[in-house]
């Protein structure tokens, strides 16, 4: 276990370093000046080489490369263009806990509804159940998840409307502090950015669920007389977690890209707004830090599957 852990934690430096290097690398020969942005038209050639000379703008490429990456491996993401001498780490924490609060509750959502309606319309494959159920599925993972957030936007200014309330269309609390205008603001949000990934989930554990059934060991189960809870939960359900593990590790990158659209929508203050901002200012050191805690994320999320593998079926070596 110890050498697996290893070995992926090289792997997630080296991933980490080719995503630095590839953001890196699409900045500096993005078009545009970030400092004749910063200082604007009007400006004295003194004070633009100076800015330029202080952000190490001046220096070849490779140089700039080599002093972004040893800087990050201090955690020290640099200073803000358009916010001078502003640090970016300042401008990431603020969005980060939102962000991570947000992905949180939609994954955890995902999975409390996702897999009980797999399971569910597995064991009543072929019925109205399930027709019901992988019919909805199967809308819900069609609509884009923005298109799903107007429509969640419109009815709830219907209800406003209708009711006289006063329910928040857009905006966030503060993160983790969890007061009703709080939980207000999050539920809208949260249901809809948890709505693909529930749908992915229980279409997986349906599909999983009735591979396993069909298995000559979950028959010589029912044969030897075994309640068929005890069957389902403890022999069919396990083996049918292994894909849903795997699909574990990608929903967080999924949740990753979706956040961008959802908190763009909802005006929420977390990181992906925080990079759709910088992109529209050529921030690019707060776009290369945005990138770095993404791609850190996503390559985490693939780690806690792989060694959830040896949990779910120990004939599985991590190795």
């Amino acid at each position: 276990m110890v050498q697996f852990l290893v070995k992926r934690f090289i792997g997630l430096i080296f991933v980490i370093i080719g995503v630095t290097f590839i953001t890196f690398i699409l900045g500096y020969f993005a078009p545009g000046d970030p400092i004749q942005g910063l200082l604007g038209n009007h400006v004295l050639p003194a004070t633009y080489i100076a800015l330029k000379h202080a952000y190490g703008l001046d220096l070849p490429w490779y140089t700039q490369y080599w002093n972004f990456l040893t800087h990050l491996f201090r955690l020290d993401f640099g200073l803000s263009f358009h916010q001078q001498n502003y640090p970016v780490w300042n401008i990431l924490r603020q969005g980060v806990p939102v962000s991570t609060e947000l992905a949180f509750w939609a994954l955890l959502l995902q999975i409390l509804i996702g897999i009980p309606i797999g399971i569910i319309s597995a064991l009543k494959a072929n019925s109205w159940v399930d027709t019901v159920n992988m019919g909805l599925m199967l809308v819900l993972f069609a609509l884009p998840s923005f298109v799903l957030a107007i429509f969640a936007q419109l009815v709830i200014v219907w209800l406003d409307n209708a009711t006289n309330g006063s329910w928040p269309v857009a905006g966030w609390g503060n993160a983790w502090s969890y007061d009703w205008n709080h939980i207000q603001s999050m539920i809208a949000p949260v249901l809809v950015f948890a709505a693909v990934g529930t749908a992915l989930f229980a279409r997986l554990a349906r599909t999983s669920m009735l591979e396993v059934l069909r298995q000559d060991y979950v028959r010589t189960a029912r044969a030897k007389g075994l309640r068929e809870r005890v069957v389902v939960y403890r022999h069919a359900f396990r083996n049918a977690m292994i894909p849903l593990v795997t699909v574990f590790g990608l929903s967080i990158g999924l949740l990753v890209t979706g956040a961008f659209f959802i908190e763009q929508i909802f005006n929420i203050p977390g990181i992906g707004q925080q990079t759709i901002t910088s992109i529209n200012n050529r921030d690019y050191p707060v776009i290369q830090a945005t990138v770095v805690l993404l791609a850190v994320a996503v390559v985490v999320g693939n780690l806690i599957s792989d060694l959830l593998y040896s949990i779910v079926d120990p004939r599985i070596k991590a190795e």
